[in-house]
């Protein structure tokens, strides 16, 4: 189950989500599970929402064997300032480690990809949009196509791949990630595109309710969570 997304995201793989979409927190789960396989590196080019970003858990990921590109200041106090490091090409140029890279939530958080089209040109990428379908702009299939168009009209990327995280925090059921899945397979039939996982939020909801996606059902570690948004 989870070695068949592993094998279908690419060595380098763009993570690319609307606000609230939880693509940082698919991107670092993604990056626990590869690590155990490979080694792996996160670059946050999320550089417009200082909000929860990949580099907010760089303890926890390097603890566990995985480097963090992004912002060339490491201290919180200046997460806001959207300076990228001079190293963030080291990952992206080393053909032995995989790349998970955290893009910005919209197109305008995007656009920052196109510094490094030159590296996103090979086979070995792969982009993916993160969509809830329980969010105002993705509620619909007018409004994921809109958003899914934004995005590879300013990076010039093709998205080929979405992944269904459809929740509601820690209110999240099974229904929703099955309504979320059925929306996500309308947009595919419309675009070609494909579906790589259905996700849920581990501890949340159980995955025996949602046998009929075992072959592609992914567990979220709810990593990017702070406690005090569960008073």
């Amino acid at each position: 189950m989870i070695n068949n997304i592993i094998d279908q995201a690419g060595r380098k793989t763009i993570v690319t989500g609307h606000y609230g979409s939880g693509k940082t927190e698919f991107a670092v789960s993604l990056a626990m599970m590869m690590v155990s396989r490979s080694p792996v590196s996160i670059i946050d080019l999320d550089i417009v929402n200082p909000y929860f970003r990949s580099q907010e858990r760089r303890e926890l990921l390097e603890n566990n064997g995985i480097a963090v590109y992004g912002s060339m200041y490491k201290k919180e106090i200046t997460a806001e300032l959207p300076a990228l490091g001079a190293n963030i090409r080291v990952p992206l140029e080393n053909s032995s480690c995989r790349v998970i890279i955290d893009a910005g939530g919209n197109d305008a958080g995007a656009l920052v990809l196109n510094q490094f089209t030159k590296y996103f040109t090979d086979e070995d990428t792969t982009v993916l949009t993160v969509v809830n379908a329980n969010r105002p702009d993705t509620s619909d299939i007018g409004g994921i196509l809109e958003h899914i168009k934004a995005i590879e009209r300013i990076t010039k990327l093709n998205i080929s791949g979405l992944v269904n995280n459809t929740h509601m925090l820690r209110e999240t059921t099974a229904a929703d990630i099955i309504h979320g899945h059925k929306l996500c397979m309308e947009v595919c039939e419309a675009t070609g595109k494909t579906l790589l996982c259905n996700c849920y939020p581990e501890g949340v909801v159980d995955p025996d309710e949602l046998d009929g996606f075992s072959e592609n059902l992914m567990p979220l570690g709810l990593y990017m969570r702070p406690t005090w948004l569960d008073k």
